[in-house]
């Protein structure tokens, strides 16, 4: 009775009309979009448009060729050389740590490292510990990790493909490797790894004509598992592998036998809808404890817009901006290694040294600044965010179709976006677990190897129990 007169005064003044419509609208959008707005339908796909030079199109080479990692000595010392030779840093403000980007400070130290002390033969080396490959998919010559584990019977041995994101590389997955293909009395499966490097990232060559998007590239990575003899298979990633991994999950959900990502993430309008609702009543979105994650939504933008200024210029202007990081190693370092600090804990920021040594070692770190120096590859890597954030690509609306794959999600405590379940089911209605951390930032296999390893040997365990109930083959 009540909320009949407090309705009834409102429609009698214009402003309350006007917060009765507003209040409506609001209401309408998510009613809209659950009950009545239909999926966009999957776009057509080009299963064999081909990426690299025309001439060589009509005499392509599908073998697998073994490939080995080479530092050559020429490369090493005109590295050496652009190090010691390369224009004084700017001094650093008084009192700031990593604020203003990498302190010059600190800078001064990981190129004394890099000249000086890396051991770039005993390096190579254990860039080489593991089988890699290359197969030419598509015009585009695809480089790959892949390591097969050893089982006794009973055991059966299923596939992942795993992909990594920029500023990563394969190099993320060298700890994970011998966790995840590890055997245990505990369970009757072992993991094959697939982990290639992206195209124009690393050892993979890039597209020589515009257009390679993140469809098109999870096309070449289906192609690259059918190569491999592997129709149905499991997928991880994080960063653009996230991205690259659910448009696989999209356009080929018969394949994909199970979706594991460390770093959900949705475009849709419901999603935005449904945050902005949160920012006046956050326990209608998600539990006290993650909350600080989303909210307020100023500070989480705010953070958002602070780190990403160099998506900006990737995704406008990356051959100007590749000029500067392929002819200097210095600014290759440090850009590079800038986000290795802040995408891991935003608070490492207030750090001198930008907590860069707290979670990896320098080694490691170096030895992925290496894959991109040594292959010249910043550009290339680069353009991905510039064929991402197009027309075309947006307007396939892709977020915005539900896959069936069954899915499971671990979100580390310093991601740079947060989902609850419930909004991811909108996109994913198969999810059969999910992880929320403590602790971890981007860069999580590289980071907690251990945790990331047993989150997705989980994962793929009950991927295998769902595909049980639902009396679906594996491979």
């Amino acid at each position: 009775m009540c909320s009949v007169i407090l309705i009834a005064v409102l429609l009698r003044s214009k402003m309350g009309r006007l917060l009765i419509a507003i209040v409506l609208v609001v209401a309408a959008v998510p009613i809209y979009h659950i009950f009545i707005k239909s999926p966009p339908p999957l776009p057509e796909l080009d299963l064999e448009e081909w990426w690299g030079p025309q001439q060589m199109k009509t005499r392509q080479d599908t073998s697998i060729k073994p490939f080995k990692v080479q530092f050559s000595q020429v490369m090493i010392k005109d590295l050496k050389d652009r190090l010691r030779d390369r224009h004084p840093l700017a001094t650093p403000l008084e009192g700031i740590a990593f604020e203003y980007g990498f302190n010059s400070k600190s800078l001064e130290g990981w190129l004394k490292y890099w000249a000086e002390e890396y051991p770039f033969s005993a390096r190579q080396d254990f860039l080489n510990k593991y089988p890699q490959f290359k197969t030419n998919i598509q015009g585009l010559d695809i480089h790959f990790i892949r390591v097969i584990p050893e089982v006794p019977a009973g055991v059966e041995i299923v596939p992942m493909l795993l992909l990594h994101g920029w500023p990563g590389s394969v190099r993320e997955f060298y700890e994970v490797i011998p966790l995840l293909t590890s055997v245990s009395k505990d369970r009757d499966f072992a993991i094959e790894v697939i982990i290639p490097s992206l195209p124009g990232y690393g050892f993979s060559s890039p597209a020589v004509r515009p257009g390679l998007g993140v469809d098109k590239v999870a096309v070449v990575f289906r192609n690259l598992m059918h190569r491999l003899g592997y129709k149905k298979y499991y997928i991880q990633g994080g960063d653009w592998g996230a991205i690259i991994s659910n448009v696989m999950a999209t356009f080929f959900p018969d394949e994909i036998l199970g979706y594991h990502s460390n770093m959900p993430f949705l475009m849709t309008t419901i999603s935005s809808v449904w945050r902005v609702l949160g920012s006046f009543w956050p326990s209608l979105i998600m539990e006290s404890k993650v909350q600080d994650r989303v909210y307020p939504l100023s500070t989480v933008y705010g953070r958002l817009l602070e780190e990403s200024g160099y998506l900006h210029l990737q995704a406008t202007k990356p051959d100007t901006l590749g000029v500067g990081l392929s002819d200097s190693p210095a600014g290759l370092a440090a850009y590079i290694l800038e986000k290795f600090s802040t995408w891991t804990n935003y608070n490492f920021k207030s750090l001198p040294d930008g907590g860069l040594t707290k979670k990896f070692t320098k080694e490691q770190l170096m030895d992925n600044v290496m894959i991109y120096w040594s292959t010249n590859s910043i550009t290339t890597s680069m353009r991905l965010y510039a064929e991402m954030f197009t027309k075309r690509h947006f307007a396939m609306n892709l977020d915005e179709i539900p896959t069936p794959v069954p899915t499971w999600f671990i979100q580390p405590k310093y991601e740079l976006t947060y989902f609850p379940m419930w909004m991811l089911k909108g996109k994913y209605p198969n999810i059969v677990g999910d992880t929320v951390l403590d602790d971890g930032g981007h860069f999580l296999a590289l980071e907690m190897p251990e945790l990331f390893s047993s989150d997705v040997i989980k994962a793929v365990g009950k991927f295998r129990e769902y595909h049980q109930k639902n009396k679906k083959t594996e491979l």
